[in-house]
């Protein structure tokens, strides 16, 4: 018997862990793959940069959920142009911003977005610790004085690349209901159609260039589909409390991974805020999952 319960008992961290190794791969290979994303701007711009990510993430997706086996309603292809459209904006916003401010400190302000729209609807004391940790995490960052370290053009982008990020969550819940192959594959050739456009007009002919169109492929898939099937896998097998704790961690890990591979080094005030707002995306993960619990008890 206590041989059965040892097996029983490693299955179960073998369960856990798989799959929570697979959200880390996922928020890893995205970072590094911005990261190498951010290399490619000297030569062909933000724009080009977020064109050839966007569109051959479009060009693989497509490939492999091949989307047109599905049907789609009027309503339904209404709810996925529209998160495909906001998902665009979003990239394309981030890359700019990422041209002058710091890849970790752009993806803290952009995780405002999410934070904001799980904060929305709840009305909990604890809530506002959570929501004054992001604040804080906010000013700390902000270049609200003359001495800041910070662009404001570059943070100003990165707000609205946050406001696009809220916006995609809500209207990518509209579409939630679909197969997620189906809903992204089609939101990413939507996305296509905002950011390929823009890019050519700013890059030309650069974009056709081999090595380009090579290390954009590889972009496409380190950032995109890599860790897109990562996390549906990992969905499947971990409870949202614990992957939505880990994803919570991308500023950090972004952060480490920008220093390593781009030299991009944060002053100690840098690294507090994104702490607090780390905090703040934890923090709200877990309190939101145990206030659900009970309810759904109750309905039962």
């Amino acid at each position: 018997m206590a041989s059965g319960y040892s097996v029983a008992m490693n299955s179960t961290r073998t369960t856990l862990w798989l799959p929570a190794l697979a959200v880390l791969g996922s928020v890893t290979s995205l970072c590094i793959g911005t990261s190498f994303a951010k290399k490619l701007f000297p030569l062909i711009g933000a724009e080009g940069t977020s064109a050839l990510r966007v569109g051959f993430s479009a060009l693989v997706l497509l490939i492999v959920w091949r989307p047109w086996r599905w049907p789609l309603s009027r309503r339904d292809a209404g709810s996925v142009i529209r998160y495909g459209l906001t998902l665009g904006v979003m990239n394309l916003l981030f890359y700019l911003a990422l041209r002058t401010i710091p890849f970790g400190i752009a993806v803290a302000i952009e995780f405002s977005g999410p934070l904001a729209v799980a904060m929305w609807s709840s009305r909990r004391p604890v809530d506002f610790v959570w929501l004054a940790c992001a604040v804080a995490g906010l000013v700390m960052l902000l270049p609200l004085g003359h001495d800041s370290p910070l662009d404001p053009m570059g943070v100003t982008l990165a707000l609205a690349a946050a406001v696009c990020w809220a916006l995609y969550i809500v209207f990518g819940k509209k579409a939630g209901h679909l197969h997620a192959g189906h809903s992204v594959s089609l939101g990413l050739v939507a996305a296509s159609f905002v950011v390929v456009p823009y890019g050519i007009a700013h890059a030309g002919a650069s974009l056709l260039n081999p090595g380009i169109l090579a290390a954009g492929l590889g972009v496409a898939v380190i950032s995109s589909a890599i860790p897109m099937s990562l996390e549906m896998m990992a969905l499947k097998r971990l409870p949202s409390e614990t992957f939505g704790i880990m994803v919570s961690l991308e500023p950090a890990v972004a952060s480490l991974l920008a220093m390593l591979l781009l030299g991009e080094h944060l002053i100690s005030s840098q690294w507090l805020a994104i702490g607090f707002i780390v905090l703040a995306s934890i923090g709200s993960t877990v309190t939101a999952k145990r206030a659900a619990t009970p309810s759904a008890e109750v309905v039962g």
